[in-house]
């Protein structure tokens, strides 16, 4: 996965998983007491779980952009609501609204536009899926449910569904997959609301490409990427092309703005891809530099990060095991939390200790109606917070995957290697051609290795041969 756990792991983000639908946790310290927000979600409040899903990036000059755009938009609109816009902390490529009336787009995304423009163009589109009501006519068809946006392309359905039964209804985010038709009228929008708010959408067009071009570049899979969300149409480009020339003319003679340059200065500094604070995978450990602990992957298990659990599974999809953030003040409460919240029947615990962490182990069976499994859970107290390491899988299999579970579990220790503790993220550069040369050529000057040429070419929106004139700017990403 290409989110991240989040430092400070939150009590909230484990009942998360935990809790039925109803009620929104906030986001508090492990030993915080938790707390319970029953009011009904407001469009400028962004969604707790959202932010518990993915976090909330924190960069006044962005958030600034989006605010001011998005109310800009949202008076211009054909319906004008209590709308709320929102920059969250994942390196994904994407952009959502949800049907209770809020606009989201990743820091990923903001990484891959190259003006502002494409950013208004995306964000029209996005507010166009709002004050068409796509979301609300969708919103029985698509939730994310317990365990993971984008489990499925972890871990086979049949597993996660004896894992999140009894947890399935408890958040849904609206990260809705929109038919062509909802796409066609929100393209339509977005070059409407963009073109009223005096920006050239065209762009828009373009940016598409761009987002064609990542996707080829990583391949299918993982959490779903804007296209995965919102599918794209061989003549989409075309389509929006002449949509964006009918609108010009219908502005007549007002100046349509691209704002290349202010766009890439406001993204100086903006974190490129993962963040290794939140937590990395490598040489088959995952490290977490601002909680300070480490644990093996099992080899050849798939993994994801998010802000509220880092998932591995089996490649066939055969076993799962999470780690979440674990509520209460003792390891006994935890225990009891987790036995009662996951439905566990014929529980058997016993303590223990893992590096000099005090520790609880439990076996217990997980039965619904439609099939059970078995797990095997281990609660690790490290100061004031608790983890638990939650592993599942079919009783016919426990006994090849229990070891692996307990292999996890007694792998976590104190991090303390100062190249892990270190590590931080790479960042947007952004740089300036002092003479006439190509794209190709620019790069390699400003040392990007050849193997990552191509990915940068991406992210600028060109292709390597594209000619820069002096005075340029472009992106780099480094340190």
């Amino acid at each position: 996965m290409k989110s991240s756990l989040k430092r400070g792991l939150s009590t909230g983000a484990f009942l998360l998983l935990l809790l039925p639908l109803g009620g929104s946790i906030s986001s508090a310290p492990a030993s915080t007491p938790l707390t319970l927000n029953l009011a009904p979600l407001q469009g400028p409040k962004p969604d707790p779980a959202v932010l518990a899903q993915f976090g909330l990036y924190s960069n006044a000059t962005l958030q600034k952009l989006i605010d001011t755009k998005g109310q800009q938009m949202n008076k211009v609109s054909d319906r004008p609501g209590d709308y709320g816009f929102t920059i969250v902390d994942s390196p994904v490529i994407n952009a959502f609204a949800t049907p209770d009336g809020h606009v989201y787009f990743t820091r990923g995304i903001m990484a891959y536009f190259n003006n502002e423009a494409q950013f208004a163009g995306v964000l029209g589109h996005e507010l166009g899926h709002i004050t068409a009501r796509h979301g609300q006519k969708q919103q029985t068809r698509s939730t994310i449910s317990s365990i993971l946006l984008g489990v499925g392309s972890v871990v086979s359905p049949g597993l996660v569904g004896r894992f999140a039964q009894p947890l399935s209804q408890v958040v849904g985010l609206g990260l809705l997959k929109y038919g062509r038709d909802a796409e066609n009228e929100a393209d339509v929008l977005g070059v409407k609301y963009s073109t009223k708010i005096g920006y050239d959408a065209a762009n828009m067009a373009d940016f598409f490409q761009t987002l064609q071009r990542t996707e080829a570049q990583s391949g299918a899979g993982g959490i779903p990427t804007f296209l995965s969300t919102h599918p794209n149409s061989a003549d989409r480009y075309t389509r929006v092309k002449g949509l964006a020339a009918q609108a010009k003319q219908q502005a007549g003679s007002a100046r349509l703005a691209v704002n290349r340059d202010t766009y890439l200065r406001s993204i100086e500094g903006l974190p490129f891809g993962e963040d290794p604070r939140q937590g990395f995978v490598e040489g088959g450990t995952f490290y977490h530099p601002d909680l300070k602990f480490r644990f093996p992957v099992p080899s050849g298990w798939k993994h994801q990060n998010s802000p509220e659990q880092f998932q591995m599974a089996e490649p066939n999809g055969k076993a799962l095991m999470a780690l979440v953030p674990a509520p209460g003040s003792s390891l006994d409460a935890a225990a009891e939390a987790l036995v009662k919240q996951l439905s566990l029947q014929n529980a058997q615990a016993s303590r223990t200790t893992i590096n000099g962490f005090p520790a609880v182990a439990i076996q217990a069976d997980q039965v619904t109606q439609e099939q059970s499994a078995k797990t095997l859970s281990y609660l690790i107290q490290d100061g004031k917070s608790i983890y638990a390491f939650i592993g599942l899988t079919a009783p016919a299999s426990f006994g090849t995957y229990a070891p692996v579970f307990t292999q996890v579990a007694q792998g976590f220790a104190r991090l303390t290697d100062a190249s892990k503790l270190n590590r931080q993220p790479e960042k947007i550069r952004i740089k300036s051609v002092k003479t006439a040369t190509t794209l190709s050529a620019a790069l390699a000057a400003n040392g990007v290795p050849s193997a990552r040429r191509e990915d940068m070419a991406i992210l600028n929106g060109m292709q390597l041969t594209t000619k820069l004139p002096a005075g340029t700017l472009f992106k780099v990403v480094g340190k």
